[in-house]
């Protein structure tokens, strides 16, 4: 494949929030953007759903707004890349392309007692074995098992035969290609609890274990190559689809992170912590995943696979968004920075981030998010300093068992994601952790990582190397004299984790 004289390549960001488009020229700078936000519906304490209809309409209109703004057109589009939000996932009809139920978050906690149950069966250790993943409601299979059970119990019944199962890449790849390609790659399959991690194929027992028919599942593409092309009638033009990842593998092959030793950490709606591992499968022993960053083929049609193990926290950005839109404390995210060094410390008050249960290290489904410390001094400046504080502490947690399960300690942390323009957060993290922490120009390295990575596999852009290197830094946060103290509280912190963890346990 080659580019041609196209000037462009488009990346689509699909994530939990909202869904956004960029687009990018030759030199790798961003030209235009358009990003809308998605409903989030809560039917019940804990659970968490999208309309799917909902993500492919704004996918749609967000492609054709940045390419309006841009004054730009398909044709001069090489290649499409897409980086979405995992483990979120539906059931649809393979004749009508009808949804036949909301999509199901991943930090939706519905199917916690099945996966109590499946543990206390003894399959844990047989899940873990063979996917690399932790026995947990936040990943796709007991999602989809809990709706295929649900879409059974409807008059008239559901035919089985034409029903397909994906997350949101394989439903958004399904609709830009008009029900032509069915299709997923291994950086979000790996997120299934249905992939056999060393095969990178459906895992039949599995299959078996969650009673999920095998012909609903996608094929498994390399995650750079040919997906396929958009109607032309979306666009204007048909514009190949080349690369789809997981969104925090894609900033991870945004910051050049494609070999052992080197790791990032992105700030959005969850906190996400990644190491590259290199060709050889690695295994976790502080509860960390083992998952796959991303697959292709070289010149020489060798199947390449990268491994990566990772730290999921479930609430970060989350966190703020709660404080604007439910307890109604900010009222836009920019608050919590100048509101924070309003005041001088915590004034004593330490926030539990559990508002979808604890992830790593902990994995625990139970726990519920907690204020702790809190006295008649206290203002909701404190609240919302405690808030950004405890997104550093978890992400010291995950730090801290990487460092654990490597030969060599992290000497700086590479950041992205929103929530990471927070510069008392990223102070603050660089203070609790006693390590630089790196913040690039370009935030948006999900994005950023889905159109190298759409670019390279046509010839776009020529050299991996070359290209994230020219990545610019906006800014080191080096740790200051607060480190001490900030290290002090997080120890305070672990205590407040463990108070919160025994109420609910």
């Amino acid at each position: 494949m080659t580019a041609d004289a196209s000037a462009y390549v488009l990346a689509l960001d699909l994530g939990t929030t909202g869904n956004r488009a960029i687009l990018f020229d030759n030199g790798g700078a961003i030209v235009s953007q358009a990003y809308k936000e998605l409903t989030q519906y809560y039917p019940q304490p804990g659970w968490l759903e999208h309309d799917p209809r909902e993500i492919w309409q704004d996918t749609l209109w967000v492609m054709q707004t940045t390419l309006e703004k841009a004054g730009v057109k398909a044709s001069e589009i090489a290649a499409i890349g897409m980086s979405v939000q995992r483990e979120t996932c539906l059931l649809w009809d393979k004749d009508t392309g009808r949804p036949l139920h909301n999509a199901i978050v991943w930090q939706d906690r519905r199917t916690a007692p099945l996966c109590n149950q499946l543990r206390e069966q003894g399959y844990a250790a047989k899940i873990s074995d063979r996917t690399g993943l932790v026995l947990d409601a936040y990943f796709s299979a007991t999602k989809l098992a809990w709706i295929l059970e649900h879409i059974q119990q409807q008059d008239p019944p559901i035919d089985l035969d034409n029903v397909l199962a994906g997350t949101i890449d394989t439903w958004i790849l399904w609709n830009l290609t008009g029900g032509e390609v069915h299709a997923t790659e291994p950086s979000n399959a790996s997120r299934t609890m249905l992939l056999n991690l060393r095969k990178q194929q459906w895992d039949g027992k599995l299959l078996d274990l969650f009673g999920i028919p095998a012909h609903f599942m996608p094929s498994i593409q390399p995650s750079l190559g040919l997906f396929g092309h958009t109607k032309p009638e979306l666009l204007g033009y048909s514009v190949p689809i080349t690369a789809i990842l997981g969104d925090q593998q894609s900033s991870l092959f945004a910051h050049g992170c494609d070999r052992p030793g080197l790791l990032k950490c992105t700030y959005g709606t969850g906190c996400f912590l990644i190491a590259h591992t290199g060709e050889q499968l690695k295994r976790s022993q502080n509860q960390l995943l083992s998952t796959i960053a991303w697959t292709q083929t070289d010149s020489s049609s060798h199947h390449k696979v990268g491994y990566a193990l990772e730290g999921s926290m479930f609430t970060a950005g989350a966190c703020i968004q709660w404080l604007r839109d439910g307890i109604k404390l900010i009222t836009a995210a920019a608050d919590t920075e100048p509101m924070a060094t309003r005041v001088a410390d915590n004034g004593g008050v330490y926030f539990v981030p559990a508002l979808s249960g604890l992830g790593a290290p902990h994995w625990d489904m139970s726990t519920r998010g907690a204020f702790f410390g809190i006295t008649g001094g206290v203002q909701r400046e404190h609240m919302v300093r405690s808030v950004l504080e405890a997104i550093a502490y978890q992400v010291k947690e995950v730090v801290q068992a990487i460092n654990q399960d490597s030969n060599t300690e992290i000497a700086r942390l590479k950041v992205d994601g929103g929530a990471c323009q927070n510069n008392f957060l990223m102070q603050f993290q660089a203070d609790v952790l006693g390590i630089p922490v790196e913040r690039p120009q370009v935030l948006d390295a999900s994005a950023q990582g889905a159109a190298f990575a759409a670019g390279l596999a046509v010839g776009f852009w020529q050299d991996y190397a070359t290209l994230t290197a020219s990545r610019q830094v906006d800014h080191v946060f080096e740790p200051s004299a607060n480190a001490t103290q900030a290290q002090e509280n997080f120890r305070i912190w672990l205590k407040a984790v463990g108070r919160a963890k025994h109420w609910v346990n």
